[in-house]
């Protein structure tokens, strides 16, 4: 199985740290989206992508690029984020992305989240909410949430 990672994380190196374990377990790089050409992704087997969240979406050069990448068979794919407040369950912020990848060709099969250190303009003037995040157990809720993408992309093949 082969794997890469895009990543977009710029404020806090959040969800750099989950795409470093996830793509350890995967034995995958992780790229920022302008260090990729689309056209690289066919190439893959399994495509993870993520970023921080930002007022309730992804960051906007991830959604960029997936907007660039062409409607084809694309395979496997998964979601990640790194958020300062929980996913809301009647508007979860993944489900745009997820739905875009699925236009494009992909098959979606998970998506994983958790809390990431957020100074956004109301957190700032307290130093922000979830200091330590993502931490000890978030790192390894990502390597189990990895490990379980490449044993079932393995029992597939």
């Amino acid at each position: 199985m082969k794997a890469i990672i895009v990543c977009t994380s710029v404020s806090h190196g959040n969800t750099r740290r989950i795409a470093d374990v996830m793509g350890e377990v995967l034995q995958a790089p992780v790229v920022d989206p302008d260090r990729v050409e689309v056209g690289e992704l066919s190439a893959y087997d399994l495509v993870g992508f993520g970023s921080g969240i930002f007022s309730m979406r992804f960051h906007p050069r991830l959604r960029r690029f997936v907007r660039a990448l062409p409607t084809a068979g694309r395979g496997r794919a998964f979601v990640f984020a790194t958020s300062g407040l929980p996913e809301l369950r009647f508007r979860p912020f993944t489900r745009p992305l997820v739905r875009q990848l699925r236009q494009k060709g992909f098959e979606v099969g998970d998506t994983f989240s958790c809390r990431g250190l957020d100074t956004w303009l109301p957190f700032k003037a307290v130093g922000g909410i979830n200091k330590g995040r993502p931490g000890t157990a978030d790192l390894e809720a990502a390597r189990a949430f990895a490990e379980g993408l490449r044993m079932r992309m393995r029992a597939e093949s």
